[in-house]
């Protein structure tokens, strides 16, 4: 196989003719990288990468003819269709509008595992079959809908765990469409890993946990993990972090007397702003207004 010219699909985007198309471009430590481009109508071929590219059209209606490692293909494209490019495939494509498009790459070397132990060796990035063309999914939607918007709301990269929990759903659904069961999962956690699951959580509220961290600590795969999780806790790991993370905000809020800023940083948040979204989206109202409801006097009449 011939060694790619360059590191990653992003490194590539960013460092050739293309970079002045990029408009986004986010990076959670290499687990999965986030580019928004928005492009004239051109020819969009590029050299083969060692990633798997997922890419989302966000306008449609434009021509696309071309092929990303699985046959020719000549579509017009619709609001949302999705298309996948193989990884070490020199794409040729032409589109023959502009365009807008939102792409998430998977470093092989960083997920070729996930996929194995997923679907015990049966479904490889070098044999996944949807490559030919556009394909719709509304789970693989919901996902990069929820990706980028907890990405826009903590201002920059996503955290490590969702990334990776974001990336699992992706390839379980994948597996599906490939018609190549992943191995299933039954029941949740075991008890002590539950329990240990929290534990951490709450002792890492201020950290950029990972996904693998907490599989680790479980004993299992985070492909295995993140279904067993949400079995356990009815919600999945990144959703409970950010559950923890309000009551601890709450818990300082009502009982000490740290500025908006210390909160934020002692529950994970970069800034105060950031805190106050999340903290509004879930309360309903802005940290400092808690604060002042909490701490109203309650007066006795006599």
């Amino acid at each position: 196989m011939t060694v790619p010219d360059h590191p990653s699909f992003a490194r590539w985007y960013s460092e050739s003719k293309e970079a002045p198309y990029v408009g986004t471009q986010k990076s959670p430590g290499g687990i999965l990288d986030l580019l928004e481009v928005t492009r004239p109508a051109c020819e969009m071929s590029r050299p083969g990468l060692p990633d798997l590219v997922l890419t989302q059209d966000m306008l449609g209606g434009s021509r696309v003819r071309g092929s990303s490692g699985g046959g020719d293909f000549d579509v017009t494209s619709e609001k949302n269709s999705l298309y996948l490019s193989a990884p070490n495939f020199a794409n040729t494509l032409m589109v023959d509008i502009s365009h807008q498009l939102r792409c998430v790459s998977f470093p092989v070397a960083k997920w070729r595992n996930v996929l194995d132990e997923a679907t015990e060796g049966k479904l490889s990035f070098d044999n996944i079959q949807i490559h030919r063309g556009p394909f719709h999914s509304a789970t693989i939607q919901s996902s990069l809908r929820n990706l980028w918007a907890l990405s826009d709301q903590e201002e920059g990269a996503p955290s490590r765990l969702l990334a990776r929990a974001a990336g699992c759903e992706i390839l379980a659904e994948l597996c599906r469409l490939n018609e190549a069961p992943f191995t299933q999962t039954t029941g949740g956690l075991a008890p002590w890993a539950k329990r240990r699951c929290q534990e951490l959580l709450r002792a890492r509220l201020s950290e950029d946990i990972s996904l693998d961290e907490l599989a680790a600590e479980a004993q299992l795969s985070p492909f295995h993990f993140t279904r067993m999780f949400k079995q356990s806790f009815g919600v999945p790991p990144r959703v409970y972090l950010t559950q923890l993370r309000m009551e601890r905000a709450c818990e300082l809020l009502e009982q000490t007397d740290l500025s908006i800023t210390e909160v934020a940083v002692e529950v994970g948040y970069s800034s105060n702003q950031v805190l106050a979204r999340v903290f509004s989206k879930h309360l309903h109202m802005s940290p400092s207004d808690y604060r002042k409801k909490i701490r109203v006097p309650v007066c006795i009449s006599i």
